[in-house]
């Protein structure tokens, strides 16, 4: 298959997953994709093995706070934030950056340590969260969309994970070209051994460490170590799908859901600013900056870059951002750059523009 995946012919294509899906010079889809946004009214199969164990993640992640607040020790309070930055960098710059948009490339140092990262939290396999990710970009907030967004703030935060997934994106994601995500070995190896990994980094090690290390009772490094941090990771990476797509601003497309939210940059290390993101996919900062304390994700890669693990870095030019809010934005203004104390500037010499790429126009 094609790497331009993307393309009119395919009528109910909503949106870009690479540089090489765009047929406009600003970096979008040509066809109309307002009447594709939507939700046909069907029935599906609820799934509740999946139902018990997340209500029960979040009933026993409700204690977890109690007793992160007034009875776990503060090593076992750190080294529940350390595993749940751990997890979230995972998603962020490891699944969705690198793998799932290619936005730039990793050496297999850092290609290990994502994967590592990974398997600390129940995320599924990082070849798992690329393919599903690349479904959703493709066909975003349709009904071929994992959790589709048109469907309402529940069933996009957690409701499409409480259900058998429908026959439709699971042909949409065997239709994908997944050859690079096979092609790496590391991820293939994680993703073949997945449930017995994350059984070990992710549930034993988080419980059996804090009470061995300084003596934490079982039910405060079980209940804040594994269970609170898992329901936290979820619920941030999930905020995603359902608030960055219904609450904020659109300035820069204002024909597609995802907007702009300043809260799930917090939570997700810069994943909110999921308008710009869903605009142009194949930039490692998911943002019109790079690393600073709300996009903690890109500074993580670019401190990455600067030691020879990270390369090829890729962004969009201001020109081509000016092009796009001009003609799809909503009119609100941009999200206020950071001052220069907060960015890490990357060396030219690191990064590629969309210079280096080619748009052509489809003839419809």
């Amino acid at each position: 298959m094609s790497l331009r995946e993307n393309s009119p012919a395919n009528s109910s294509v909503t949106g870009v997953l690479f540089e090489s899906d765009a047929d406009t010079a600003d970096g979008a889809l040509s066809a109309d994709i307002s009447q594709l946004k939507k939700a046909e009214k069907r029935e599906f199969k609820l799934v509740w093995r999946n139902i018990i164990l997340l209500s029960l993640v979040h009933l026993v992640g409700l204690y977890g706070v109690y007793l992160f607040l007034f009875h776990a020790k503060w090593p076992t309070r750190l080294f529940t934030i350390i595993l749940y930055w751990m997890g979230t960098v995972a998603a962020t710059a490891g699944a969705h950056r690198l793998w799932s948009h290619r936005s730039y490339k990793a050496k297999w140092p850092l290609r290990a340590l994502l994967v590592f990262f990974n398997l600390t939290t129940f995320h599924f396999s990082c070849f798992h969260w690329a393919r599903d990710h690349r479904v959703h970009h493709k066909y975003a907030d349709t009904d071929d969309d994992p959790h589709n967004s048109s469907r309402g703030f529940f069933f996009a935060h957690v409701g499409w994970l409480l259900i058998e997934k429908p026959s439709n994106v699971v042909a949409r994601g065997k239709s994908l070209d997944l050859s690079d995500l096979y092609a790496d070995r590391i991820l293939m190896f994680e993703h073949k051994y997945y449930f017995k990994l994350v059984t070990l980094l992710g549930f034993v090690l988080p419980t059996i460490i804090p009470m061995y290390m300084w003596n934490e009772s079982f039910i405060n490094t079980f209940c804040v170590a594994v269970v609170l941090r898992l329901a936290i990771v979820l619920n941030a990476q999930w905020s995603i799908n359902s608030v960055a797509h219904m609450f904020g601003t659109r300035p820069y497309d204002k024909n597609i859901n995802p907007t702009q939210t300043v809260g799930v940059s917090i939570v997700c290390l810069g994943e909110g600013w999921h308008n710009y993101h869903h605009a142009f996919p194949w930039d490692y900062r998911a943002a019109e900056w790079g690393g600073s304390s709300l996009n903690l994700a890109a500074a993580f890669i670019e401190f990455f870059a600067k030691i020879g693990w990270a390369y090829d870095l890729k962004t969009v030019s201001p020109e081509m951002i000016e092009r796009r809010v001009k003609r799809t934005g909503d009119g609100n203004p941009i999200d206020a750059m950071p001052t220069d104390h907060e960015l890490s500037p990357m060396p030219q010499s690191l990064l590629l523009d969309e210079s280096h790429f080619h748009y052509k126009q489809l003839q419809l």
